[in-house]
């Protein structure tokens, strides 16, 4: 455990500097670089503690140089997602670990996003639209759009081997498992697309409609919405006298105010709803698909036991790698994670051939 939490700040570190490698804006990269310092701090500072050698653990991991591959290929935005949800989790951790030995939780174990915020304020190079910039930047991959991808293929694979060994326990793997296979795989993509694209559309409706009537109230009764502002920076721990005067500076500008009361007021982030319902309802029928196809392979060539029998080991090999790769945002033991897997979606087809089996024998 103490190596895996040296390894984790090494891995940071590289991670940090492969983001300011490919940072075209020099006043963000230098962020990312200050980033790296801060983490290679840590891992020597957890040496040291720990005694511990850092001269096995100097090169990063196998998942950060996955990382960085999926960066080089996709962009790097991929990896500052994947880097922010390591950061929670590792401020979790702490918090939990003092919570559990009934140690003072002081505050410093906030996850290390808000000392990119601190670095932001303190860096005077900084620009407000280079702060905002890098503030959408973060918002938009906050979702992880890696997690997106590994758990819609999850939910292709899962489903449809359970569908497809189902149905083999009732038929004994004759060509009809090929045709509800196929069909379920459809009907499941459609659904997942359909449902994408609705929660997308409802979210944007939702906030565009909210937006809407902030700004009903903000020509309607412009002191109220000052006021409110001043109270939502007094909240903060702004001085009163402060807030006022912010919030009556900002109110000069009808439209700069109604992106700070949509911000503040409603936690809303305008540039969340430039996301396309079409293009998220694409990639989560293509995901589905891609995964629920693994089980069906063996069935568009063979019929019987073999065909049952391949598309077990396929099916296995897909679960264990689709468990793997989970690890790239959770850090947790690759083998644990993708046998865990396994082990879950073969219980999850067991059950279904025990079904379809005696289903079948009930209906001969």
């Amino acid at each position: 455990m103490k190596n895996k939490n040296i390894q984790t700040e090494i891995d940071a570190c590289y991670l940090y500097r492969k983001l300011s490698e490919n940072e075209k804006d020099e006043a963000v990269a230098n962020i990312f670089r200050q980033m790296a310092e801060i983490e290679q701090g840590h891992a020597e500072a957890f040496a040291r503690k720990e005694s511990v050698s850092t001269e096995n653990l100097i090169q990063p991991s196998w998942r950060a140089q996955t990382l960085n591959l999926i960066g080089k290929l996709f962009g790097y935005d991929y990896v500052l997602g994947a880097l922010l949800d390591t950061e929670k989790s590792l401020s979790n951790s702490i918090i939990n670990a003092k919570e559990k030995n009934k140690m003072d939780i002081t505050g410093t174990e906030t996850n290390h996003v808000k000392i990119l915020w601190s670095i932001l304020d303190n860096e005077k190079k900084i620009s407000g639209s280079q702060f905002a910039k890098f503030e959408t930047r973060h918002r938009s991959v906050g979702g992880n759009a890696i997690r997106a991808a590994v758990l819609g293929g999850n939910d292709g694979l899962l489903s449809i081997f359970s569908l497809v060994m189902g149905v083999s326990g009732a038929t004994g793997g004759n060509h009809s498992v090929l045709l509800a296979g196929i069909a379920g795989l459809l009907a499941g993509a459609m659904s997942m697309a359909l449902g994408e694209w609705i929660s997308v559309k409802s979210s944007q409706e939702l906030y565009e409609n909210q937006m809407a009537i902030e700004m009903d109230e903000l020509e309607t009764n412009p002191e109220g919405e000052e006021k409110e502002l001043a109270l939502i920076y007094m909240a903060k721990g702004i001085p009163e006298s402060q807030a006022l005067t912010m919030a009556n500076e900002i109110m000069k500008d009808k439209t700069h105010a109604h992106g700070v009361l949509v911000k503040e007021e409603l936690g809303i982030n305008p540039e969340e709803l430039k996301g396309s319902a079409t293009e998220a309802a694409f990639y989560s029928f293509l995901l589905f698909t891609l995964g629920g196809i693994i089980p069906l392979i063996p069935f568009i060539f063979v019929r019987g036991i073999h065909a049952i029998i391949l598309s077990i080991l396929l099916s296995t090999i897909g679960l264990f790698l689709i468990g793997a790769a989970i690890t790239l945002f959770t850090g947790k033991n690759l083998w644990f994670s993708g046998f865990r897997m396994v082990v879950f979606g073969l219980m999850a087809a067991a059950i279904t051939y025990g079904i379809g089996d005696l289903i079948g024998l009930a209906i001969k």
